[in-house]
């Protein structure tokens, strides 16, 4: 057993003070599987009201609307979550498996996860890369999936900035570099080619100082579940080569990125914004007090503190609605 402290920093910047606010939030872990969240505090600032609701995947989201003037909005989740050991995933399963994922298919609620969505689409780039895959009904499907897993590893180099949040899959297929949003994409993009139902997960990947983990450790992260024979939606993670149940936590799934954006939202005024992004994720083996405190560095006590001072003086306005920047999981 494992337990996880995260602390998740997010923070919009506006060059001119805007009238108002409203986002929603995915930053909650989730509470299913070998995974529990034991406490999770969400601080905004400027202060506000926060509501929550769960989407028809389980997901937990919170909201919140700002209406008065500020110059910067600060977001503030941590969480501490409880972490089962999971089994181990076989190497295969056999060629009767097929079958077996065929009926589950047939008398299961699984069209979301196989259907093109936003990102995860089916392109001449995805086709001409599932060929030189050679991603087609073979073996079984565990034995596929893993084998994709370590193929796409070794397809993309990881590169940081090289795509961005609202890429389609093309910009990493032809350049053959990406982030693991791109991998994610790519992945659930092929397995959906073959009839695999599969989706994307949102979270957080926990590095101790032997993982030599490629993904960016102070941001978000993002992998991909595929619905397996005999075990359910089990995770696989790209952009490592690992499979997704060990140091991974998750807090939203959905068709892709476009369902489980950490931060989604508009801002009313005339500016542009700034965004600003922190994750810092500890581990322990005994379960942490649950009003503990993580320690807060010193760059996010002055962030807070300038959010609730009072906004500049204000600048002409002009009525206009702006989405929200959204952060690229990395």
């Amino acid at each position: 057993m494992n337990f996880y402290s995260i602390r998740h920093l997010t923070r919009f910047r506006y060059s001119a003070p805007i009238s108002e606010s409203i986002m929603e939030t995915r930053m909650r872990p989730r509470s299913d599987t070998n995974q529990y969240c034991l406490n999770f505090t969400l601080s905004v600032s400027p202060r506000c009201r926060v509501f929550s609701y769960r989407d028809h995947l389980g997901n937990n989201i919170q909201h919140f609307d700002i209406p008065g003037e500020h110059s910067q909005l600060v977001i503030v989740a941590e969480s501490i979550v409880e972490q089962q050991p999971m089994p181990d995933v076989p190497q295969s399963l056999g060629l009767e498996a097929w079958n077996e994922l065929d009926e589950m298919i047939d008398t299961g609620d699984y069209w979301e996860m196989l259907l093109p969505s936003t990102f995860a689409v089916e392109t001449p780039a995805l086709t001409l890369l599932a060929r030189q895959l050679n991603v087609i009904r073979r073996d079984d499907p565990l034995v596929l999936v893993r084998e994709l897993n370590q193929k796409l590893f070794d397809y993309f180099d990881y590169e940081p900035h090289s795509t961005h949040v609202d890429s389609p899959i093309d910009v990493a297929i032809v350049s053959g570099k990406g982030v693991c949003q791109d991998f994610a994409h790519t992945m659930i993009a092929l397995l959906r080619h073959v009839r695999i139902p599969a989706r994307y997960v949102s979270g957080y990947l926990y590095r101790s100082r032997e993982d030599t983990d490629r993904s960016t450790p102070d941001a978000t992260h993002a992998w991909v579940e595929a619905l397996i024979p005999r075990f359910g939606w089990v995770g696989f993670d790209p952009t490592n080569n690992l499979i997704a149940h060990h140091r991974h936590i998750r807090t939203a799934v959905g068709r892709d990125y476009a369902d489980v954006p950490p931060t989604h939202g508009i801002f009313r005024g005339n500016t542009v914004s700034e965004l600003y992004v922190a994750v810092h994720v500890e581990a322990s083996e005994n379960a942490p007090a649950l009003d503990r405190k993580m320690p807060i560095p010193e760059d996010w006590s002055v962030l807070v503190e300038r959010a609730q001072q009072p906004p500049a003086p204000s600048v002409p306005f002009i009525d206009l609605q702006m989405m929200q920047q959204q952060q690229q999981q990395q």
